[in-house]
């Protein structure tokens, strides 16, 4: 049974609920997320710590395919510990995303939509022509908003 914990008060609200639990409580939410009985060798510790992910991934979205299969294959020995890690694939933006970025001062914000990026009540076909809006000049959108390395 997922949460609709969409916002961060809302994922912190629950991620606090859960630290609040005891150990038979924390079992029962396990059970009440997944439909199992939580495995009965972990710790309170450990435990809390899989259901504040399991939250989060449910709230916000899960590791892709090949970041899954690069873990899988590391834990495996499958790959030196020193191996480059492989980029995942640009994943789209979900419609409804809210993006932040302070700019001199300013915090802007830009909603995801089906269609563009809205900021500022006008709505643009990319991140790009925000960040040149916001800024003045010609900017990465993605990397002015700290979706690419180098923001």
């Amino acid at each position: 049974m997922p949460l609709d914990c969409t916002g961060a008060d809302a994922l912190d609200a629950e991620i606090a609920r859960l630290r609040g639990l005891d150990l038979p409580g924390l079992q029962a939410r396990w059970k009440a997320l997944t439909g199992r009985k939580a495995p009965p060798h972990l710790s309170k510790h450990l435990l809390l710590r899989m259901l504040a992910y399991r939250v989060q991934a449910d709230a916000w979205g899960d590791l892709d395919k090949a970041t899954i299969r690069f873990l899988e294959r590391l834990a495996a020995g499958g790959w030196a510990a020193d191996a480059p890690v492989p980029l995942p694939a640009r994943r789209a933006l979900s419609p409804g995303t809210l993006l932040r970025r302070e700019w001199q001062g300013v915090l802007h914000q830009v909603e995801v939509g089906e269609g563009g990026f809205s900021w500022n009540g006008a709505t643009y076909r990319s991140l790009s022509e925000v960040a040149r809006a916001i800024t003045g000049t010609r900017w990465n959108g993605p990397r002015f908003f700290g979706l690419r390395e180098g923001a």
